[in-house]
């Protein structure tokens, strides 16, 4: 009978010969009938799984894996497929071996012998997973790096000095590198809109147009010409070649919807369809436009309160939420506040060409500040006392009144007393002091307390 492997035949009769080739060869070689006992194995074999190559002849390869000698099979692989297959292999030893299994066929063409060979690679899978491994970490150092080069950088005007601020750069870097929605939230002046700037030049957009549309600016009778752009002729006094809209310009870059909780419940319609198909019409046009952007939303106002009072859509809020990031309040961030002041004092004595420093007293009224209009009120702050000033060195005079009020007026009166002055004095101070400091170590010595005494008035007034 003439067999053949792989399209090789082979005379029975020559089987030793057949054999002796095999056991020259430095593999794992198995050779199985159609039920999967074992007919023959190479010298190597056994060494391989640890155990005396002599000892499988006759055994089950079945039995085998049910004893945890090695998995998956080669032989039901083989008669399933009726071809070649290449698998990785386990053995009992925890090896990692490289599998072919190959059919014979005899004058029937039917396979009544199923042979496999393998090759260790278990240093192969080892260096795989440590190169793997290397790059993770390649890739989480480049990250950190970038963060640190982020954080004291003034790009974009974003400084990073605070945990909280910190936080909202890596994330940010993080989902720059995907095309994911992102809804940037936080009070009116707290930086939306360089956050916005910042996280498409960190994409892969970044040599995109980056398109601002502020949504609580363009009037709604004009808010669909504006955006989407019309044919010629749409309307009376419109270009008569037409003209593309905001989201047509932002193709290849970022299209940033600023107060984008400002839209219209009739407007918000449009929008969603296109963000879900990235496909609008212009006023007047009858052919769909296709525009390929990457989405970033902004709102100081809480949608889903919106959405629950029926003035939000509440599928175009989730089109939106993909992946929210919250800008702190500056005074919830206070560490950055003096390196935002010089960033502001550096641009604007160049602007104005005005060599300027603040006194010790102004910058202590500055820090202790509230800041309720937050950076955008800071920046307006340093460009009106670098322009108003007269001389070189800026003193607390040139500051808004609203900087030199008192915060607060406590007078006597039956209802508050000395002692719930105090008490709410000193909770305030405590909760200023957890958001500045993470430690209760460095709380107490910039309280000038003891550290046991800070951690039973955090219980006291329930601050975590």
């Amino acid at each position: 009978m003439n067999n053949s492997i792989g399209g090789i035949r082979l005379d029975s009769k020559k089987w030793n010969e057949a054999g002796a080739i095999l056991d020259s060869l430095q593999d794992d070689i198995v050779v199985t009938d159609q039920k999967g006992t074992i007919v023959k194995v190479s010298d190597l074999t056994g060494s391989i799984y640890g155990v005396k190559s002599d000892d499988l002849i006759g055994k089950s390869v079945y039995d085998l894996e049910s004893e945890g000698l090695f998995t998956p099979l080669a032989t039901p692989l083989v008669l399933e497929k009726k071809k070649k297959v290449t698998f990785v292999q386990t053995t009992k030893g925890n090896k990692r071996l490289l599998v072919t299994g190959v059919p014979v066929f005899n004058e029937q063409n039917d396979i009544y012998k199923v042979v496999s060979y393998s090759h260790d690679i278990t240093e192969l899978m080892e260096m795989k997973s440590y190169l793997e491994n290397l790059e993770d970490e390649m890739e989480r150092v480049k990250s950190e790096l970038e963060l640190l080069r982020n954080r004291f950088s003034s790009t974009h005007g974003i400084i990073a000095r605070s945990v909280k601020m910190e936080h909202v750069i890596k994330l940010s870097l993080q989902i720059a590198q995907v095309d994911a929605n992102i809804l940037l939230l936080g009070d009116s002046g707290v930086g939306k809109s360089m956050l916005a700037n910042f996280i498409h030049q960190k994409s892969s957009r970044k040599t995109g147009p980056f398109i601002e549309v502020n949504c609580g600016s363009i009037p709604e009778q004009l808010f669909e010409a504006e955006v989407f752009g019309y044919e010629g002729g749409a309307f009376t006094g419109a270009n008569r070649n037409g003209k593309a809209g905001l989201v047509e310009l932002a193709e290849g870059g970022t299209l940033f919807l600023d107060e984008v909780g400002e839209l219209p419940l009739e407007q918000q319609v449009k929008v969603l369809k296109l963000i879900q198909e990235k496909q609008f019409y212009r006023v007047g046009g009858t052919k769909p436009r296709k525009v390929d952007f990457r989405l970033v939303a902004a709102t100081n106002k809480d949608l889903l309160q919106a959405v629950n009072e029926k003035r939000f859509r509440k599928d175009l809020y989730f089109r939106l939420n993909v992946v929210p990031i919250t800008i702190p309040k500056l005074k919830e961030r206070r560490e950055d506040i003096v390196p935002l002041i010089e960033l502001f004092m550096k641009r604007f004595t160049e602007k104005y060409n005005r060599q300027r420093t603040i006194e010790d007293n102004a910058m202590q009224i500055m820090l202790n500040a509230d800041w309720d209009g937050n950076v955008r009120e800071l920046m307006n702050v340093i460009e009106r006392m670098v322009v108003i000033s007269h001389s070189t060195v800026i003193t607390a005079e040139y500051l808004p009144e609203s900087l030199l009020e008192p915060k607060e007026e406590y007078t006597i009166s039956g209802e508050v007393n000395l002692n719930d002055i105090l008490s709410n004095v000193e909770e305030k101070l405590l909760r200023e002091a957890r958001e500045r400091y993470q430690t209760t170590t460095k709380m107490a010595e910039m309280l000038g307390i003891s550290q046991p005494t800070v951690v039973r008035k955090l219980s006291k007034y329930q601050i975590k």
